[in-house]
């Protein structure tokens, strides 16, 4: 497995701290579906001695869930997964999370030594704030959207964008709803149990066609998590680590050796299907004096994550 990571603000010392924790892979937000734009993200990657390996966040995606996409948008994601496969980025990360991104009621909740995290709580669901791709809060858009409508985009997303994966060399990852409910704030949703994303790898059979496994939402399903990557092993190409204490409807987020899951355990999961591919630690809690950065996405608790994940990648390999 390689140690990677998003990194917000993708700043020249963050990026030098990360490879100063033994990161190797680099995940950011899609620059643009410009060669040139990639091309020089990966250049600064290399700088450090990172390898660009995930683009994940700001994609055209949003009017194609919602059937407003007039062809242009599934161009522009075409052109950006030829774009990768010419300079070797290999995989692309998405969702189907429609109208919103992942949702949280609740942006502070204590954690320990007063770090702060983020929490939902169904009942809480009309202050939600839907983070965004930069991790800003926004509005959440209000129309109604049926999971029967949202299959039948995805299998058509698919239809179109996985030939040219699959000729580019990309793999496409698909990350779940979170929370992992059927429906949100008068939105159905799709990628929400271990069974949808059997679904999905069903749907359109391609080593190209596979998974996010994002740790922290299979736990707010309430699934066995070595089970679930038994399961879905052969399909996942990315991982996101992270933690919560709860179930779907009301949960909060955790350090990540703080909370309910056998970490070791998963890891040996992660293992035992022949997992090689680059795992990043996910949300992380808001230490003292980051109380004004992005929720989750701070870098001292991404530090701390660095060295805790290193040690289960080392601890759990195979020797001799």
């Amino acid at each position: 497995m390689r140690l990677a990571t998003t990194l917000t603000p993708m700043t020249d010392e963050n990026l030098q701290l990360a490879a100063q924790c033994g990161v190797t892979d680099l995940v950011a937000r899609c620059p643009g579906d410009s060669l040139e734009s990639l091309r020089l993200l990966q250049q600064r990657a290399e700088r450090f001695g990172l390898k660009l390996a995930v683009i994940e966040g700001s994609l055209p995606i949003e009017r194609i869930k919602l059937g407003d996409d007039d062809g242009a948008d599934v161009a522009e994601l075409q052109r950006l997964v030829r774009n990768m496969g010419e300079l070797g980025i290999e995989i692309l990360c998405y969702n189907f999370m429609a109208g919103t991104d992942w949702v949280r009621t609740q942006l502070d909740a204590p954690e320990r030594g007063g770090a702060k995290v983020t929490a939902f709580r169904l009942a809480d669901v009309q202050a939600a704030v839907s983070l965004t791709d930069d991790h800003g809060a926004q509005a959440v858009d209000q129309r109604e959207v049926l999971a029967a409508d949202l299959w039948r985009r995805l299998e058509q997303l698919l239809e179109q964008l996985l030939p040219v994966a699959e000729r580019a060399g990309v793999l496409l990852a698909m990350h779940p709803d979170d929370p992992p409910l059927p429906q949100l704030l008068g939105k159905a949703r799709i990628m929400y149990s271990v069974e949808a994303f059997e679904r999905l790898v069903r749907l359109a059979p391609s080593r190209h066609n596979g998974i996010c496994f994002c740790q922290g939402t299979f736990a707010e399903m309430g699934v066995d998590i070595p089970d679930a990557i038994g399961r879905l092993g052969p399909h996942i190409h990315y991982v996101h680590c992270r933690d919560v204490r709860g179930v779907a409807t009301d949960f909060v987020e955790t350090f990540h050796d703080n909370g309910p899951t056998d970490m070791v355990a998963a890891m040996r999961a992660y293992r035992d299907v022949g997992y090689t591919g680059p795992l990043r630690p996910d949300h992380v809690p808001q230490y003292i004096g980051e109380e004004d950065g992005e929720p989750g996405y701070t870098m001292l608790g991404r530090l701390f994550a660095y060295g805790y994940l290193r040690g289960l990648i080392d601890s759990t390999a195979r020797r001799g």
